[in-house]
């Protein structure tokens, strides 16, 4: 797998179609590459980029924990399109990632071509709430260690509560234990929940490229409102309900290849055989 080299850091990435138009879709708080790639296999005439964000996957080294946030993972975004030489990209993520995209085409709008927000857990406020629960995570492993937090963390009222609501979420948390790395990267799990968006929902409203809003119910995480809201605030956006990972993965893998499919061929690829057709 490739690599490439910025403020200090090894940045893991992957692409698949080389000579399409660029889609750099980005993971979401404790995954790597291969979730992106699980998701989405692009069609034909689009370039699937992703890169792991610092602290995940076989990006190295973890860096200042200070530089663990959502601003700096933007310029770190930016970097990774200007080392591949790309001037304008679709750009996307999940969940933590979808706040990474969402940041970085309020930021940059002349490098958007276009946004795809998936299960976004950010509107323009603090998650205090529901991303309490990663906190409770980092406690656990820095207090027991990752092997032995998990089985300590099970056993709590708040993971009974959250797997009650939504097996999937409960999952997730589990698999933050499983990490190679957790005990290393524990401080993305206290930093990334403590994001505060600094744009408002008028600042929305400059979006003027073609967005993608996905959204799933029985998620507390990823409220579906969120995804109802951020896709009636921004210009051009298309929402699209998905089914939830807890009704079944491989349906909710084959409703957001569909979603993205269609948003980037009718969107894009379209448009550019348009371009050609009539000169």
């Amino acid at each position: 797998m490739p690599f490439f080299d910025h403020d200090g850091i090894h940045f893991h990435y992957r692409e698949s179609g080389a000579n399409g138009i660029p889609f750099v879709f980005q993971h979401g708080l404790g995954a790597d590459l291969n979730q992106t790639f699980d998701l989405c296999h692009p069609p034909n005439g689009f370039r699937l980029l992703t890169f792991e964000c610092r602290g995940h996957g076989e990006t190295r080294p973890l860096g200042p924990q200070e530089k663990i946030s959502i601003e700096q993972f933007t310029e770190d975004l930016r970097a990774f399109l200007d080392f591949l030489r790309i001037e304008r990209a679709v750009i996307g993520g999940i969940s933590m990632g979808a706040a990474i995209a969402l940041r970085f085409a309020l930021e940059y709008p002349e490098r958007t071509l276009g946004l795809v927000l998936s299960r976004p857990a950010w509107l323009d406020q603090s998650r205090a709430d529901n991303m309490k629960v990663f906190s409770t995570l980092a406690e656990f492993i820095r207090k027991y260690g990752a092997w032995e937090g998990a089985k300590r963390y099970q056993d709590t009222e708040m993971f009974q509560e959250v797997r009650a609501i939504s097996p999937d979420n409960a999952k997730s948390l589990l698999g933050q234990f499983a990490d190679p790395r957790a005990e290393e990267t524990v401080a993305k799990l206290e930093r990334i929940p403590k994001y505060v968006p600094q744009h408002t929902r008028a600042d929305w409203k400059r979006i003027r490229v073609p967005t993608l809003v996905l959204a799933n119910r029985q998620d507390e995480i990823h409220p579906f409102d969120f995804g109802e809201t951020l896709a009636r605030e921004i210009p051009k956006a298309h929402f699209v309900e998905v089914a939830p990972k807890s009704v079944g993965q491989e349906r909710h893998t084959a409703d957001v290849q569909r979603a993205l499919s269609e948003f980037l061929v009718r969107n894009f690829l379209a448009t550019d055989e348009k371009r050609m057709k009539h000169g």
